[in-house]
């Protein structure tokens, strides 16, 4: 068994393919962020104002997965701190913190302070986070990234409170940074937060295809060993990212992993068939990622789906329904109406998990047709690790 290690390391080691890979992780924040140039000017603009002691407006960023919205934050916090030593910065994941309490923990740790796991109230970590930042006497800004995950499990009212602290701190100033991926996100928040909230609002446009291309040959460089990757696999990649909607992380993810599935196969340079299999090993993961962060009902509704089409092989919206109904009946909860299940149809549509074609049935009126658009045993294996009180649901 040892020797099967010792192999795997050593091909590892001794990569034919790689130089450093770390250079096409989503973590890593180049030096330069091309094609952002003017998303960069906005936010350093408005962030500036620390330099004269002064606290910078909230500021609201949007746009699609992958167009570089939290690269550019960071790479603007960070350059800004280089040159401005008066103000202190806080990055939140709220995906990964995905409550009000572990919010108001990240932050008070971030500040050295202790926090238990559990066994606090959301009001007393409130109390304390506030006690600690007035105790910094400088201005503090706050990135709450993918913030709609966590508002919409738990609401917006940890956000309000974040959008009217400044009228409880006496020493500090604080302004927030919200990033999510969710176009439509502002326009349901509650309207004192969304007027606190995006003082300053910036919309991030996906990538084009000569943008994705340009943003991979700088990172390829970097990557990978001399030879191994050619202009035309650069240019495929680019090509496959800027039909997903401009996806700039997408793009580097299918370089990274067609590089690392040609280093377990031994072979020293990329090839379309690497890309090809990393294209299915990817969606692969999106569609389990996707699937195990759906909301309690939208779960529900796909497990719906999922049984009507044992049987058929299309579903129209009130089959749907239907079935939906007694699952919720069978698990004692309450259930949505049918148009919120509608709407979440359209959600499972606009995210690839499902197509919902809009059928017109004369004077019967007009209806969807719902059929999977991505394998049955990744949605049930996502379904089933994530949630088990909906197993005993799946009849499939």
């Amino acid at each position: 068994m040892s020797d099967i290690i010792d192999e795997v390391l050593s091909s590892v080691k001794n990569s034919n393919i790689f130089k450093n890979r770390q250079y096409l992780s989503p973590d890593y924040i180049p030096d330069e962020l091309p094609h952002r140039e003017e998303q960069i000017k906005k936010i350093a603009s408005i962030l500036a104002q620390v330099y004269r002691g002064e606290r910078p407006n909230n500021i609201f960023i949007y746009g699609l997965t992958g167009t570089g919205k939290t690269a550019v934050t960071k790479f603007v916090l960070n350059k800004l701190y280089e040159k401005i030593k008066s103000f202190k910065y806080i990055y939140v994941n709220t995906r990964q913190s995905d409550t009000p309490y572990r919010i108001l923990a990240d932050i008070i740790e971030s500040f050295g302070g202790k926090v238990p796991f559990t066994g606090l109230s959301t009001a007393e970590l409130y109390r304390r986070m506030l006690k600690i930042l007035n105790d910094e006497h400088t201005i503090i800004i706050i990135v709450l990234d993918e913030i709609d995950a966590m508002v919409k499990k738990h609401g917006d009212d940890i956000l309000y409170r974040l959008t009217r602290i400044n009228t409880e701190l006496n020493n500090a100033k604080v302004s927030l940074i919200g990033i999510t991926n969710d176009v439509k996100f502002v326009d349901n928040l509650d309207p004192r937060v969304r007027s606190s909230l995006s003082e300053e609002e910036l919309v991030f446009p996906p990538y084009n295809a000569e943008e994705l291309e340009d943003i991979l040959r700088r990172r390829a460089s970097l990557a990978f060993k001399d030879g191994v990757i050619s202009d035309d696999i650069i240019r495929l990649c680019a090509a496959l990212a800027a039909r997903d909607h401009g996806d700039a992380r997408r793009a580097l993810d299918l370089l990274r992993v067609a590089g690392e599935i040609a280093e377990r196969q031994g072979d020293t340079k990329i090839t379309e068939d690497h890309i090809e299999k990393a294209r299915i090993e990817i969606e692969r993961d999106r569609v389990y990622e996707i699937i195990s962060t759906l909301p309690f009902h939208s779960k529900i509704v796909l497990i719906s789906i999922l049984n009507g089409l044992k049987y058929k092989n299309t579903l129209t919206t009130g089959e749907v329904y239907e079935i939906y109904k007694k699952l919720t009946s069978e698990m004692g909860t309450e259930c949505v109406t049918q148009r919120r299940v509608s709407d979440i149809l359209n959600e499972l549509d606009m995210v690839g998990i499902i197509t919902a074609t809009v059928i017109n049935r004369g004077r019967y009126g007009k209806t969807k047709e719902v059929k999977l658009a991505v394998d049955k045993a990744t949605i049930i294996r996502a379904l089933k690790d994530n949630d088990e009180k909906l197993i005993s649901l799946i009849k499939v």
